[in-house]
């Protein structure tokens, strides 16, 4: 009797799951541009033609991280009422300087520059938190003040996760939320405030 034992099996679910977990990685790290197929390759244990198998091109892994990455909660959840200042201070819990990097920002931060893969990075963000949070809004123009919303968060994060200015470094997190759910609620809630033309403060111009 042989002592050999079979070949084991390979499992193409971990195999994908692999090659997926250090494309996360190696996305974050060094943005679209920069990220290699071999190094997402040698991270995973695999080699880049199956990643070529498993994906396709470099372009669809990309897409595949984008979907990963954005689509769990992170900043913007399902707490209603009190939207504003769930969102608020999840933010500012996120962002302190002790707090673990968010990989949405990241990526998006690091891969925008290139045109490809800004186009994935704003499908991802529409679909995902886009829509999460536009779903959560009451009212007319659900998008539009969904996307305003987020363009303050992920200012936020920015300027104090990444350049740490010194004054949202510094900040008292109870204080930063109160801040920032101020901000956000003339675009999270009715305000049943007329829209007006943009000519003057009224109707008539005056």
């Amino acid at each position: 009797m042989s002592s050999e034992q079979p070949a084991r099996k390979r499992d193409g679910a971990a195999t994908r799951e692999a090659i997926l977990a250090s494309a996360v990685t190696e996305f974050t790290e060094h943005g679209y541009a920069r990220a290699g197929v071999r190094q997402i390759a040698e991270r995973a244990g695999v080699t880049a033609m199956m990643i070529n198998r498993y994906f396709g091109s470099k372009e669809r892994l990309f897409a595949e991280v984008v979907d990963r990455v954005f689509a769990p909660p992170t900043i913007v959840g399902d707490r209603l009422p009190g939207l504003a200042d769930s969102v608020a201070r999840t933010l500012a819990e996120r962002t302190a300087p002790d707090a673990e990097q968010l990989d949405p920002f990241l990526l998006l931060l690091r891969s925008a520059a290139d045109p490809e893969a800004a186009d994935i990075v704003r499908r991802g963000i529409e679909t995902h938190v886009g829509a999460r949070l536009a779903g959560l809004l009451e009212g007319s123009e659900t998008d539009v003040r969904a996307q305003l919303g987020l363009a303050l968060l992920a200012g936020t994060w920015l300027l104090r996760s990444i350049i740490g200015t010194t004054a949202l470094a510094t900040a008292d997190n109870d204080r930063l939320t109160g801040l920032i759910a101020d901000m956000l609620r003339p675009v999270t809630e009715e305000t049943g405030i007329a829209h007006r033309s943009v000519g003057g403060p009224d109707d008539t111009g005056a």
